[in-house]
Protein backbone atom coordinates (compact mmCIF):
# COMPACT_ATOMS: atom_id res chain seq x y z
CA UNK A 1 0.00 0.00 0.00
CA UNK A 2 1.06 3.58 -1.07
CA UNK A 3 0.60 6.50 1.07
CA UNK A 4 1.14 9.68 -1.47
CA UNK A 5 2.30 12.43 0.66
CA UNK A 6 1.99 16.53 -0.08
CA UNK A 7 2.99 19.29 2.34
CA UNK A 8 2.87 22.98 2.82
CA UNK A 9 5.42 24.42 5.24
CA UNK A 10 6.50 27.96 6.67
CA UNK A 11 10.09 27.61 5.18
CA UNK A 12 12.16 25.29 4.03
CA UNK A 13 13.95 22.86 6.59
CA UNK A 14 11.80 21.32 9.70
CA UNK A 15 13.79 22.23 12.53
CA UNK A 16 12.65 25.90 12.43
CA UNK A 17 9.51 25.57 10.48
CA UNK A 18 5.89 24.01 10.51
CA UNK A 19 3.38 22.05 8.79
CA UNK A 20 0.51 24.52 6.90
CA UNK A 21 -1.13 21.93 4.81
CA UNK A 22 -1.04 17.92 4.39
CA UNK A 23 -2.44 15.67 1.88
CA UNK A 24 -2.05 11.72 2.03
CA UNK A 25 -3.59 9.30 -1.10
CA UNK A 26 -3.82 5.74 0.21
CA UNK A 27 -3.12 3.90 -3.26
CA UNK A 28 -2.78 -0.15 -3.68
CA UNK A 29 -1.25 0.10 -7.34
CA UNK A 30 -4.27 -0.16 -8.95
CA UNK A 31 -6.46 2.78 -7.72
CA UNK A 32 -7.23 5.29 -4.94
CA UNK A 33 -8.31 3.66 -1.31
CA UNK A 34 -8.49 6.43 0.89
CA UNK A 35 -7.68 10.15 0.79
CA UNK A 36 -7.00 12.36 3.61
CA UNK A 37 -6.65 16.39 3.42
CA UNK A 38 -6.45 19.55 5.73
CA UNK A 39 -5.06 22.27 6.76
CA UNK A 40 -2.74 22.65 10.04
CA UNK A 41 -2.09 25.37 12.49
CA UNK A 42 1.32 26.46 12.26
CA UNK A 43 2.81 28.09 15.61
CA UNK A 44 5.06 30.57 13.52
CA UNK A 45 3.24 33.18 11.06
CA UNK A 46 3.67 32.06 7.18
CA UNK A 47 6.18 34.52 5.08
CA UNK A 48 4.39 36.52 2.77
CA UNK A 49 6.04 34.84 -0.22
CA UNK A 50 5.12 31.51 0.71
CA UNK A 51 1.48 32.98 1.12
CA UNK A 52 2.04 34.19 -2.16
CA UNK A 53 3.37 30.84 -3.45
CA UNK A 54 0.20 28.56 -2.09
CA UNK A 55 -2.46 31.12 -1.47
CA UNK A 56 -2.37 29.64 2.06
CA UNK A 57 -2.70 32.83 4.29
CA UNK A 58 -2.79 33.30 7.96
CA UNK A 59 -6.30 34.19 8.54
CA UNK A 60 -7.13 30.34 6.54
CA UNK A 61 -5.03 28.65 9.17
CA UNK A 62 -5.88 30.54 12.11
CA UNK A 63 -8.97 28.04 13.11
CA UNK A 64 -7.71 24.44 11.87
CA UNK A 65 -5.87 21.47 14.27
CA UNK A 66 -2.65 21.82 15.48
CA UNK A 67 0.08 19.03 14.11
CA UNK A 68 -0.56 17.93 17.74
CA UNK A 69 -4.03 17.02 17.08
CA UNK A 70 -3.99 15.55 13.64
CA UNK A 71 -0.79 13.62 14.46
CA UNK A 72 -2.92 10.48 15.50
CA UNK A 73 -4.81 10.40 12.40
CA UNK A 74 -2.02 11.22 10.20
CA UNK A 75 0.35 8.32 11.46
CA UNK A 76 -2.67 5.87 11.38
CA UNK A 77 -2.65 6.73 7.82
CA UNK A 78 1.29 6.58 6.91
CA UNK A 79 2.68 3.89 9.42
CA UNK A 80 2.99 0.25 7.59
CA UNK A 81 3.01 2.42 3.68
CA UNK A 82 5.37 2.99 1.43
CA UNK A 83 5.81 6.48 1.92
CA UNK A 84 5.57 8.53 -1.49
CA UNK A 85 6.39 11.77 -2.66
CA UNK A 86 8.05 14.15 -5.07
CA UNK A 87 11.74 14.66 -3.19
CA UNK A 88 10.57 12.46 -0.88
CA UNK A 89 13.36 12.99 1.91
CA UNK A 90 12.15 16.44 2.31
CA UNK A 91 8.17 15.29 3.35
CA UNK A 92 9.71 12.97 5.07
CA UNK A 93 12.02 15.07 7.29
CA UNK A 94 9.22 17.44 7.91
CA UNK A 95 7.02 14.61 9.10
CA UNK A 96 9.49 12.75 11.28
CA UNK A 97 10.54 15.66 13.37
CA UNK A 98 6.79 17.22 13.79
CA UNK A 99 5.92 13.35 14.78
CA UNK A 100 9.04 13.12 17.31
CA UNK A 101 7.74 16.75 19.33
CA UNK A 102 4.05 15.12 19.23
CA UNK A 103 5.51 11.64 20.28
CA UNK A 104 5.62 9.78 17.84
CA UNK A 105 7.99 7.46 15.88
CA UNK A 106 7.38 7.35 12.38
CA UNK A 107 9.52 4.76 10.03
CA UNK A 108 8.22 4.06 7.06
CA UNK A 109 10.05 3.01 3.86
CA UNK A 110 10.40 5.84 1.22
CA UNK A 111 9.49 5.94 -2.01
CA UNK A 112 11.11 9.04 -3.92
CA UNK A 113 9.08 9.88 -8.10
CA UNK A 114 12.30 12.21 -8.51
CA UNK A 115 14.71 8.92 -8.78
CA UNK A 116 11.80 6.61 -9.50
CA UNK A 117 11.35 8.67 -12.96
CA UNK A 118 14.77 8.79 -13.60
CA UNK A 119 14.51 5.31 -13.58
CA UNK A 120 12.14 4.54 -15.96
CA UNK A 121 12.10 7.48 -18.03
CA UNK A 122 16.21 8.19 -18.40
CA UNK A 123 17.24 11.28 -19.88
CA UNK A 124 14.51 13.62 -19.86
CA UNK A 125 15.63 17.50 -19.32
CA UNK A 126 13.65 17.68 -15.90
CA UNK A 127 12.42 15.74 -13.35
CA UNK A 128 10.62 18.74 -11.25
CA UNK A 129 7.28 17.78 -10.37
CA UNK A 130 5.66 20.49 -12.91
CA UNK A 131 7.93 19.75 -16.12
CA UNK A 132 6.97 16.05 -15.63
CA UNK A 133 3.20 16.32 -15.37
CA UNK A 134 3.76 18.58 -18.64
CA UNK A 135 5.62 16.19 -20.21
CA UNK A 136 3.25 13.33 -19.50
CA UNK A 137 0.40 15.44 -20.46
CA UNK A 138 -1.07 15.34 -16.26
CA UNK A 139 -2.88 18.49 -15.65
CA UNK A 140 -2.26 19.66 -12.07
CA UNK A 141 -5.21 21.53 -10.61
CA UNK A 142 -4.84 23.97 -7.36
CA UNK A 143 -0.43 23.30 -7.72
CA UNK A 144 1.59 24.26 -4.90
CA UNK A 145 -1.40 23.16 -2.13
CA UNK A 146 -1.01 19.81 -0.87
CA UNK A 147 -4.35 18.33 -2.19
CA UNK A 148 -3.57 19.63 -5.97
CA UNK A 149 0.56 18.23 -6.13
CA UNK A 150 -0.77 15.22 -4.24
CA UNK A 151 -2.94 14.20 -6.88
CA UNK A 152 -0.48 14.92 -9.60
CA UNK A 153 2.02 12.93 -7.71
CA UNK A 154 -0.51 10.08 -7.35
CA UNK A 155 -1.16 10.32 -11.43
CA UNK A 156 2.47 10.34 -12.09
CA UNK A 157 2.90 7.22 -9.78
CA UNK A 158 0.21 5.66 -11.74
CA UNK A 159 1.75 6.89 -15.36
CA UNK A 160 5.12 5.48 -13.90
CA UNK A 161 3.03 1.73 -13.03
CA UNK A 162 1.89 1.23 -16.02
CA UNK A 163 5.50 1.61 -17.67
CA UNK A 164 7.38 -1.53 -15.60
CA UNK A 165 8.31 0.58 -12.40
CA UNK A 166 7.62 -2.28 -9.88
CA UNK A 167 10.97 -3.65 -10.26
CA UNK A 168 12.46 -0.53 -9.42
CA UNK A 169 10.33 0.21 -6.48
CA UNK A 170 11.21 -3.49 -5.45
CA UNK A 171 14.30 -2.67 -5.59
CA UNK A 172 14.20 0.88 -3.74
CA UNK A 173 12.82 -0.36 -0.47
CA UNK A 174 14.34 -3.67 -0.30
CA UNK A 175 15.94 -4.45 3.05
CA UNK A 176 19.40 -3.05 3.52
CA UNK A 177 18.98 -0.33 -0.26
CA UNK A 178 20.15 3.02 0.43
CA UNK A 179 19.19 5.16 -2.46
CA UNK A 180 16.42 5.79 -0.99
CA UNK A 181 17.98 7.93 1.58
CA UNK A 182 20.57 10.08 -1.12
CA UNK A 183 20.44 13.47 -2.20
CA UNK A 184 17.19 13.42 -5.20
CA UNK A 185 19.97 15.00 -7.67
CA UNK A 186 22.45 12.36 -6.92
CA UNK A 187 22.83 9.40 -9.27
CA UNK A 188 23.34 6.46 -7.90
CA UNK A 189 25.77 4.97 -9.94
CA UNK A 190 28.14 7.60 -8.78
CA UNK A 191 28.08 6.83 -5.09
CA UNK A 192 28.69 2.86 -6.17
CA UNK A 193 31.41 3.36 -8.31
CA UNK A 194 33.50 4.94 -4.79
CA UNK A 195 36.36 2.81 -4.50
CA UNK A 196 36.97 1.84 -0.70
CA UNK A 197 40.20 3.44 -0.49
CA UNK A 198 41.50 6.67 1.18
CA UNK A 199 41.29 9.70 -0.93
CA UNK A 200 39.07 13.36 -0.57
CA UNK A 201 35.70 13.34 -2.11
CA UNK A 202 33.93 16.44 -3.95
CA UNK A 203 30.51 17.08 -3.57
CA UNK A 204 29.48 19.56 -6.51
CA UNK A 205 26.24 21.59 -7.53
CA UNK A 206 24.17 22.01 -10.44
CA UNK A 207 26.60 23.92 -12.26
CA UNK A 208 29.70 21.89 -11.22
CA UNK A 209 30.88 24.10 -8.62
CA UNK A 210 32.44 22.42 -5.26
CA UNK A 211 30.22 22.90 -2.20
CA UNK A 212 32.00 20.54 0.22
CA UNK A 213 35.52 18.81 0.44
CA UNK A 214 36.08 16.00 2.72
CA UNK A 215 38.48 13.19 3.30
CA UNK A 216 38.07 9.61 4.10
CA UNK A 217 39.51 6.41 4.73
CA UNK A 218 37.41 4.53 2.98
CA UNK A 219 35.80 6.75 0.36
CA UNK A 220 32.46 4.45 -0.10
CA UNK A 221 32.25 4.17 3.43
CA UNK A 222 32.36 7.59 4.45
CA UNK A 223 30.40 9.41 1.15
CA UNK A 224 27.72 6.89 2.20
CA UNK A 225 27.50 8.10 5.73
CA UNK A 226 26.07 11.53 4.70
CA UNK A 227 23.12 10.33 3.70
CA UNK A 228 21.91 8.09 6.30
CA UNK A 229 20.17 9.69 7.70
CA UNK A 230 17.67 13.48 6.74
CA UNK A 231 18.24 16.03 9.62
CA UNK A 232 15.76 18.57 10.18
CA UNK A 233 18.15 21.70 10.06
CA UNK A 234 18.02 24.45 7.18
CA UNK A 235 21.79 23.18 6.54
CA UNK A 236 21.35 20.20 6.19
CA UNK A 237 18.81 20.22 4.14
CA UNK A 238 19.79 22.88 1.70
CA UNK A 239 23.44 21.02 1.37
CA UNK A 240 21.36 17.36 0.40
CA UNK A 241 18.93 19.53 -1.94
CA UNK A 242 22.28 20.99 -3.94
CA UNK A 243 24.42 17.76 -4.42
CA UNK A 244 24.47 16.79 -7.98
CA UNK A 245 27.11 15.08 -8.74
CA UNK A 246 30.51 13.85 -6.41
CA UNK A 247 34.19 13.67 -7.91
CA UNK A 248 37.10 12.17 -5.85
CA UNK A 249 40.81 11.65 -5.93
CA UNK A 250 42.64 8.83 -4.20
CA UNK A 251 45.54 8.57 -2.02
CA UNK A 252 47.58 5.75 -0.55
CA UNK A 253 47.11 6.88 3.04
CA UNK A 254 44.92 9.11 5.46
CA UNK A 255 47.42 11.43 6.33
CA UNK A 256 47.95 12.25 2.37
CA UNK A 257 43.53 12.39 2.38
CA UNK A 258 43.65 14.68 5.63
CA UNK A 259 46.58 16.82 3.80
CA UNK A 260 45.35 17.14 0.88
CA UNK A 261 41.67 17.64 2.51
CA UNK A 262 43.24 20.86 4.14
CA UNK A 263 44.92 21.76 0.97
CA UNK A 264 41.51 21.80 -0.77
CA UNK A 265 39.33 23.69 1.13
CA UNK A 266 41.75 26.38 1.61
CA UNK A 267 41.86 26.54 -2.17
CA UNK A 268 37.49 26.30 -3.11
CA UNK A 269 36.37 27.80 0.17
CA UNK A 270 33.16 25.23 -0.19
CA UNK A 271 29.98 26.58 0.98
CA UNK A 272 29.13 23.82 3.25
CA UNK A 273 32.63 23.37 4.89
CA UNK A 274 32.85 24.98 8.26
CA UNK A 275 35.95 23.41 9.65
CA UNK A 276 39.44 24.89 8.53
CA UNK A 277 37.70 27.54 6.82
CA UNK A 278 39.35 30.81 8.34
CA UNK A 279 41.31 33.19 6.75
CA UNK A 280 44.84 33.53 8.97
CA UNK A 281 48.09 35.68 8.52
CA UNK A 282 50.84 33.61 7.39
CA UNK A 283 53.91 35.84 9.73
CA UNK A 284 57.89 35.40 8.62
CA UNK A 285 60.85 35.41 10.35
CA UNK A 286 62.63 38.05 8.20
CA UNK A 287 66.48 39.89 8.60
CA UNK A 288 68.14 42.99 7.41
CA UNK A 289 70.86 45.25 7.99
CA UNK A 290 69.90 48.68 9.53
CA UNK A 291 71.44 52.28 8.93
CA UNK A 292 74.39 51.59 12.36
CA UNK A 293 75.34 47.76 10.36
CA UNK A 294 73.70 45.71 13.16
CA UNK A 295 71.62 43.16 11.21
CA UNK A 296 68.14 42.51 12.78
CA UNK A 297 65.28 40.05 13.11
CA UNK A 298 62.14 40.69 13.59
CA UNK A 299 58.34 38.73 12.90
CA UNK A 300 56.35 40.08 10.63
CA UNK A 301 53.40 39.60 8.36
CA UNK A 302 54.20 37.79 5.43
CA UNK A 303 55.53 40.10 2.77
CA UNK A 304 55.26 38.91 -1.30
CA UNK A 305 58.37 40.21 -2.43
CA UNK A 306 60.38 39.37 0.95
CA UNK A 307 61.74 35.38 1.50
CA UNK A 308 61.43 34.82 5.15
CA UNK A 309 63.97 32.42 6.95
CA UNK A 310 60.72 30.89 7.75
CA UNK A 311 57.36 31.26 8.32
CA UNK A 312 54.03 30.85 11.14
CA UNK A 313 50.64 30.63 10.75
CA UNK A 314 50.69 32.37 14.25
CA UNK A 315 52.53 35.62 15.71
CA UNK A 316 52.62 33.78 18.82
CA UNK A 317 54.77 30.66 17.18
CA UNK A 318 57.04 33.17 15.25
CA UNK A 319 57.52 34.92 19.15
CA UNK A 320 58.65 31.82 20.78
CA UNK A 321 61.05 31.24 18.60
CA UNK A 322 62.25 34.60 18.26
CA UNK A 323 62.39 34.62 21.91
CA UNK A 324 64.06 31.68 22.21
CA UNK A 325 66.76 32.45 19.79
CA UNK A 326 67.52 35.90 22.17
CA UNK A 327 68.18 33.76 25.14
CA UNK A 328 70.11 30.91 23.71
CA UNK A 329 72.49 33.74 21.54
CA UNK A 330 72.30 36.86 23.67
CA UNK A 331 70.63 39.00 21.15
CA UNK A 332 69.41 42.06 21.51
CA UNK A 333 65.27 41.74 22.60
CA UNK A 334 65.59 45.49 21.04
CA UNK A 335 66.77 44.72 17.60
CA UNK A 336 64.75 42.03 17.05
CA UNK A 337 61.60 44.11 18.18
CA UNK A 338 60.88 42.13 21.06
CA UNK A 339 61.01 44.81 23.44
CA UNK A 340 59.38 48.20 22.85
CA UNK A 341 60.06 49.92 26.27
CA UNK A 342 62.58 53.28 26.31
CA UNK A 343 66.04 52.32 27.85
CA UNK A 344 68.48 49.67 27.58
CA UNK A 345 67.44 46.35 26.59
CA UNK A 346 66.44 44.51 29.80
CA UNK A 347 68.21 40.80 28.47
CA UNK A 348 67.26 37.77 29.61
CA UNK A 349 67.80 35.47 33.43
CA UNK A 350 70.57 33.67 31.20
CA UNK A 351 72.24 35.69 28.94
CA UNK A 352 72.23 39.77 28.86
CA UNK A 353 72.62 42.03 25.78
CA UNK A 354 76.01 43.19 25.29
CA UNK A 355 75.29 46.58 24.97
CA UNK A 356 74.45 46.48 20.48
CA UNK A 357 70.73 48.49 21.28
CA UNK A 358 73.56 51.37 22.42
CA UNK A 359 76.11 50.94 19.85
CA UNK A 360 78.50 50.14 22.77
CA UNK A 361 78.90 46.62 20.88
CA UNK A 362 81.27 46.36 18.22
CA UNK A 363 79.03 45.26 14.85
CA UNK A 364 80.71 42.65 13.87
CA UNK A 365 80.82 40.91 17.26
CA UNK A 366 77.37 41.35 17.47
CA UNK A 367 76.42 40.07 13.56
CA UNK A 368 79.05 36.85 14.40
CA UNK A 369 76.37 35.61 17.45
CA UNK A 370 73.46 36.45 14.73
CA UNK A 371 74.87 34.65 12.42
CA UNK A 372 75.31 32.24 14.86
CA UNK A 373 71.69 32.08 16.03
CA UNK A 374 70.61 31.08 12.44
CA UNK A 375 73.21 28.67 11.81
CA UNK A 376 71.11 26.52 14.36
CA UNK A 377 67.68 27.18 13.29
CA UNK A 378 69.30 26.35 9.65
CA UNK A 379 70.33 22.61 11.65
CA UNK A 380 67.89 22.23 14.04
CA UNK A 381 64.51 22.65 11.49
CA UNK A 382 64.02 19.19 11.07
CA UNK A 383 63.93 18.44 7.40
CA UNK A 384 62.55 14.13 6.45
CA UNK A 385 60.13 12.12 4.38
CA UNK A 386 57.67 10.25 5.57
CA UNK A 387 57.73 7.34 3.30
CA UNK A 388 54.43 4.69 3.29
CA UNK A 389 52.80 2.41 0.84
CA UNK A 390 51.84 3.59 -2.40
CA UNK A 391 48.71 3.11 -4.77
CA UNK A 392 50.92 0.29 -6.54
CA UNK A 393 52.85 -2.44 -5.20
CA UNK A 394 55.99 -0.92 -7.47
CA UNK A 395 55.85 2.77 -6.13
CA UNK A 396 55.72 3.93 -2.36
CA UNK A 397 54.05 6.67 -0.98
CA UNK A 398 55.94 10.23 0.81
CA UNK A 399 55.36 13.46 2.29
CA UNK A 400 58.30 16.08 2.43
CA UNK A 401 58.96 18.29 5.34
CA UNK A 402 61.63 20.96 4.43
CA UNK A 403 62.96 22.58 7.42
CA UNK A 404 59.96 22.49 9.30
CA UNK A 405 57.78 22.83 6.93
CA UNK A 406 55.24 21.32 4.53
CA UNK A 407 57.20 20.81 0.91
CA UNK A 408 54.51 18.16 -0.54
CA UNK A 409 53.63 14.67 -1.34
CA UNK A 410 53.67 12.04 -4.31
CA UNK A 411 54.67 8.58 -4.78
CA UNK A 412 58.06 6.79 -5.83
CA UNK A 413 58.97 3.84 -7.71
CA UNK A 414 59.89 1.46 -4.81
CA UNK A 415 63.07 0.67 -6.77
CA UNK A 416 64.17 3.93 -6.86
CA UNK A 417 67.21 4.81 -4.22
CA UNK A 418 66.62 8.39 -2.69
CA UNK A 419 69.62 9.88 -1.21
CA UNK A 420 68.68 13.47 -1.05
CA UNK A 421 66.13 16.00 -0.85
CA UNK A 422 66.67 17.27 -4.09
CA UNK A 423 66.29 14.07 -5.63
CA UNK A 424 63.26 13.21 -3.92
CA UNK A 425 61.73 15.96 -4.95
CA UNK A 426 61.31 15.39 -8.50
CA UNK A 427 58.76 12.84 -7.75
CA UNK A 428 56.59 15.13 -5.34
CA UNK A 429 53.97 17.91 -6.00
CA UNK A 430 54.29 20.62 -3.90
CA UNK A 431 51.61 22.31 -2.17
CA UNK A 432 50.87 25.11 0.44
CA UNK A 433 51.36 24.48 3.88
CA UNK A 434 49.99 25.83 6.95
CA UNK A 435 49.96 24.62 10.61
CA UNK A 436 47.30 21.91 10.87
CA UNK A 437 49.39 20.22 7.89
CA UNK A 438 52.46 20.16 10.12
CA UNK A 439 50.85 19.46 13.46
CA UNK A 440 49.21 16.20 11.21
CA UNK A 441 52.96 14.92 10.07
CA UNK A 442 54.79 15.83 13.35
CA UNK A 443 52.04 13.68 15.11
CA UNK A 444 51.89 10.88 12.50
CA UNK A 445 55.68 10.65 13.13
CA UNK A 446 55.38 10.96 16.70
CA UNK A 447 53.25 8.00 16.49
CA UNK A 448 54.77 6.03 13.41
CA UNK A 449 58.98 6.70 13.71
CA UNK A 450 59.82 3.64 11.61
CA UNK A 451 58.21 5.58 8.38
CA UNK A 452 60.51 8.42 9.21
CA UNK A 453 63.73 9.18 6.92
CA UNK A 454 65.56 12.20 7.96
CA UNK A 455 67.62 14.11 5.83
Amino acid sequence: MYAIVDIETTGGYAANNDITEIAIVLHDGQSVINRFETLVRPVRTIPYYIQVLTGISNDMVAEAPSFEEVAPQIYELLQGRIFVAHNVNFDYSFLKHHFSTAGYELNCNKLCTVRLSKKVFPGLPSYSLGNLCNHFGITIYNRHRAGGDTDATVRLLEHLLQHNAEPHIQQFIKRGAKEQSLPPNLPKEQVEQLPYTPGVYYFHNQTGKVIYVGKAKNLKYRVSSHFTHNGSGKQRQDFLRNIYSISYETTSTELMAFILESVEIKRLWPEFNSSQKRFSHTYGLYMFEDSGGYIRLAIDKKKKHMQPLYTFNLLLEGHRLLNKLIEQFALCAKLCFMQTAPGPCAGTSENTCLGACEQKEPVDVYNARVHEALEWLEEHLPTFAVVDAGNERDERSCILMEKGKFYGMGYIPADVGITTREELKNYLKPYPENDYIRGLVYQYVERHPNKKISF
